[in-house]
């Protein structure tokens, strides 16, 4: 039986927001089974990191609750997938996650120096059984039923820098942390103005990001030969991971970004819901609850 994970001892990173260029202390400490990710803001709000909490996609994922944020959220939650974290409270004195240097890699640096914990809980995943599709014909995200949780995409850019770049990686701990983790966010320098009019952007540089120019990447050098779609993949890896569950299924995407892996999550919440609803219906909750314990937790997802 896979067993749920906590860390071992409390961690802490500094920086500043991405978006909102102001300093900010993230402290993680270990948690019990079954508390899934918990953000504590300065305020001392708890925030649950689910798919129903998500109230912002715009060029990051924020979620909120009673009135208030936590923001750019996605590269830590990734960090605890590749992982396997399942319970974890993120405790930060400001509205907005450390940017660290615009990837994962820190955040799991940082876990690692924490260590790991079992927990006398069963794991809980998610199996998908069928098809689940959000978007349109030039950009969508669905997720196909599969023996392991596998990430395949396309991202298709007109930038000279960019162009077509297509990946697909079968989501092991070892590949996460060596081939998606490093892989860093990116913007256009021409979008720049615009974004900090709007307040995203303000603490973005060279940094904490992979800057594209009119025809060139103005950082020295990239990680990877395709390092934007690995960080495509990296976003959708730690979006996903707001439904508190190990997935099992392939997810398949174009062009997306964080409203489409919200929706995507969304979609398979509700299609959960749906079920359970309908098992309530029956009569069948007990039956269905002991079997998933059997399983390992397991549930199964239809189709939406």
């Amino acid at each position: 039986m896979d067993f749920q994970q906590t860390i071992r001892r409390q961690v802490s990173l500094a920086g500043i927001g991405l978006h909102s260029g102001e300093p900010v202390k993230m402290t993680l400490s270990p948690a019990a089974a079954d508390t899934g990710v918990l953000f504590r803001a300065a305020d001392g709000t708890f925030i649950p990191a689910s798919a129903e909490n998500v109230v912002d996609t715009r060029s990051a994922t924020t979620v909120g609750a009673f009135g208030v944020r936590v923001r750019s959220i996605e590269h830590l939650m990734a960090a605890l997938a590749g992982l396997g974290i399942d319970n974890i409270l993120v405790d930060t004195d400001a509205e907005e996650l450390p940017a660290a240097d615009g990837s994962a890699q820190p955040f799991v640096d940082l876990l690692q120096s924490a260590g790991r914990v079992s927990l006398p809980a069963p794991r809980r995943r998610l199996v998908i059984r069928e098809r689940v599709r959000v978007g349109d014909e030039s950009r969508w995200l669905e997720i196909l039923p599969s023996d392991a949780f596998r990430v395949s995409y396309t991202l298709d850019n007109n930038h000279p820098v960019i162009g077509l770049q297509v990946a697909s990686f079968a989501v092991t701990e070892q590949v996460f942390v060596e081939e998606l983790a490093p892989a860093r966010t990116y913007g256009f320098l021409k979008d720049v103005p615009l974004m900090r009019q709007h307040g995203l952007a303000r603490g973005g540089s060279l940094d904490n990001a992979i800057v594209v120019g009119k025809r060139i990447v103005l950082n020295d050098h990239l990680r990877f030969s395709d390092e934007f779609v690995r960080h495509k993949i990296l976003d959708v890896i730690g979006d996903l991971h707001t439904l508190g569950r190990a997935i099992v299924g392939h997810v398949v995407g174009k062009n997306a970004g964080h409203a489409l892996n919200h929706e995507l999550t969304a979609a398979i919440h509700k299609a959960f819901s749906a079920e359970r609803r309908r098992a309530t219906a029956r009569g069948m909750v007990p039956a269905a609850a002991r079997a998933s314990h059997m399983a390992g937790g397991m549930t199964s997802i239809p189709a939406v």
